[in-house]
């Protein structure tokens, strides 16, 4: 087995470098991977958005932070179960926030709260929220965000991560019923059609997340497009096809096609 190699990216923010070596060594351990899509991943020096969104968390969670997860679901980090494990250990609070059944399967939270943002009314404020994957479901951005705002802290972050809107998966995912989502995401990623839920992509671009937070007092500390070649994971060699065009495309200069977005967001402090 090969030692863990964490890949170097100039464009990645310090608090993703940073981290991501505890990520990848908390998710491989210490004599690296042994399956054969993260060995062909580290080949192509590739990491998925997953894990660049675990390092940024991770940079922002200590033994203070009093954290809510919107949308947990039973998984914080369904890839990575150790890094979740360890910040839910780290952290003085993790609430976890989510109308479906599947949080009470969540076992790192220390509390539940099982409604929508815009029916949370907690009895404190927090310093981090985080957002994994709950965007791109969300009806109301605007009435979700004011939510959001509400419940944080002056200097509190919340670290979105999403679908971007154009990337060819959503606009299919946009363009099809939800009985098509449930076959091909069973098909792609083996996802049980319980963790199916309906989309919108209302605040699924750049210039969209920066208005409605700033309209709510936040500004836009960091935001990042991560490219995503995990469409044809579960096969090797469309995998290595796949990997091998996001190579071709960055030595071209040109932007993956199908890509993630991470935006933190900083509630202005008082004065």
């Amino acid at each position: 087995m090969a030692p863990i190699v964490v890949p170097r990216n100039a464009s990645w923010p310090a608090y993703i470098a940073d981290n991501l070596p505890t990520v990848l060594n908390a998710k491989f351990g210490p004599t690296g991977p042994t399956g054969w899509s993260p060995r062909l991943r580290q080949r192509f020096g590739y990491c998925t958005p997953d894990e660049l969104y675990e390092a940024a968390v991770c940079a922002l969670v200590n033994a203070e932070t009093v954290w809510l997860d919107v949308g947990c679901g039973r998984d914080m980090f369904p890839s990575n179960l150790a890094t979740a494990a360890m910040l839910a250990q780290r952290c003085r609070l993790l609430v976890g926030l989510d109308p479906s059944d599947n949080i009470e399967e969540n076992t790192l939270l220390h509390e539940r709260v099982r409604c929508t943002i815009e029916q949370y009314r907690p009895e404190r404020q927090y310093d981090l929220i985080t957002m994994r994957m709950v965007a791109e479901h969300i009806e109301a951005p605007e009435a979700a965000v004011a939510a959001l705002s509400d419940m944080l802290q002056p200097g509190g972050r919340v670290v979105l991560y999403t679908v971007r809107k154009w990337s060819p998966a959503a606009v299919a995912a946009a363009l099809t019923p939800m009985a098509v989502h449930h076959r091909v995401k069973r098909v792609l990623w083996d996802t049980a059609e319980r963790d199916t839920f309906p989309t919108f992509y209302r605040m699924n671009t750049r210039d969209t997340l920066r208005r409605l937070f700033a309209a709510c007092g936040c500004i836009e500390e960091s935001f990042l497009r991560l490219d995503d070649t995990r469409s044809f994971a579960k096969w090797k060699s469309l995998a290595t096809l796949e990997l091998s065009l996001w190579r071709l495309l960055r030595r071209l200069g040109v932007a993956y096609p199908e890509a993630c977005l991470m935006g933190i967001y900083r509630k202005a402090s008082r004065g």
